[in-house]
């Protein structure tokens, strides 16, 4: 079965598959880019499949890397509805991932960075099925109103940011955690001293740690 996105898989060693854990990239980035959180997260959870799809969109504003919505036009309800368009393609790209290694939502992270991690929280909190987690990265919530509708499920969460964030400042780590407390959602955070909009080692560490935790082994 062929998936409907271009993915970095990163299979187990060992062939045997009880877990997966989806990356979903940045603004302008691609699945190789967030694919190297597995360098090390691999050889923790030695069952688990990594798979990093690259956006279903050439980047406007970086034509080699690939975008999960439109950002180049500031427009709130304009990137609302984009948003919601790829949540679905990001939907049927896990619905395929689950049939094709036969696995449950509970068996799944999802995790993302900047704008894969404004998705990330999206689809985690609104699938029919509760996910094992989700970890997100340096991100936000996209749109506070139309997400309080819309959710129907209440995973683990961890969100991690760095302080000296300039391209989605760490405020939104607090907006977002206030947010998500207020809907009892159980969400953890973690503020980055000295990291800017990236994921250093001591980010990719508390993610492991929470992963390890949170999904089915």
């Amino acid at each position: 079965m062929e998936l409907s996105l271009k993915t970095k898989i990163v299979e187990p060693e060992n062939k045997i598959i009880k877990n997966a854990v989806i990356l979903l990239h940045g603004y302008g980035g691609d699945g190789d880019d967030i694919s190297m959180l597995t360098l090390n997260w691999k050889r923790f959870l030695p069952n688990t499949i990594f798979l990093s799809p690259n956006g279903h969109e050439k980047c406007n504003i970086n034509p080699t890397g690939y975008q999960w919505f439109d950002l180049s036009i500031d427009d709130n309800d304009y990137i609302l509805e984009e948003s919601l368009k790829s949540e679905k393609i990001i939907n049927n790209f896990l619905y395929e991932v689950k049939k094709k290694y036969n696995l449950k939502n509970s068996q799944i992270c999802i995790a993302g960075f900047s704008q894969g991690c404004m998705l990330s929280i999206n689809i985690g909190l609104t699938s029919d099925e509760k996910y094992g987690c989700v970890v997100g990265f340096s991100g936000k919530i996209i749109n506070k109103n139309n997400l309080s509708k819309r959710i129907t499920s209440k995973p683990q969460i961890l969100l991690i940011h760095g302080a000296q964030d300039a391209i989605v400042p760490a405020h939104f780590l607090l907006d977002s955690k206030d947010f998500l407390i207020r809907q009892k959602i159980d969400v953890f955070t973690k503020l980055i001293n000295n990291c800017e909009h990236n994921i250093p080692i001591e980010a990719s560490s508390h993610a492991l740690e929470f992963i390890k935790k949170n999904i089915n082994k």
